[in-house]
């Protein structure tokens, strides 16, 4: 009996192991504009094309060139937006 619980409970603990680091989260790929909430944002373009902002530790995305300068004059007001937290600055490597 012990040669079949020992194997049963070494699996069992590996298993365990492994969910513990929980599922990976996918990255955010769509996001609503922060100005214009019906308007859908490609999150990859719009950080290649610098159509966001950063506020108070979250950055909000746009979807056309009218929306950050909306943004930037009251940050504030559109600040329950959709967002994501602002992503950690790399270092660039020589």
């Amino acid at each position: 009996m012990n040669k079949i619980i020992l194997p049963t409970l070494l699996i069992a603990a590996i298993a365990g192991f492994a969910g513990a680091q929980g599922p990976k989260k996918a990255p955010t790929t769509k996001m609503v504009c922060a100005v214009m909430t019906k308007n859908s944002v490609d999150v990859e373009k719009a950080t290649k094309t610098k159509m966001f902002a950063d506020y108070k530790g979250n950055r909000y995305f746009f979807c056309c060139g009218g929306c950050p300068e909306a943004f930037k004059k009251d940050p504030a007001k559109y600040a329950k937006a959709p967002h994501i937290p602002t992503p950690k600055a790399t270092k660039a490597t020589k």
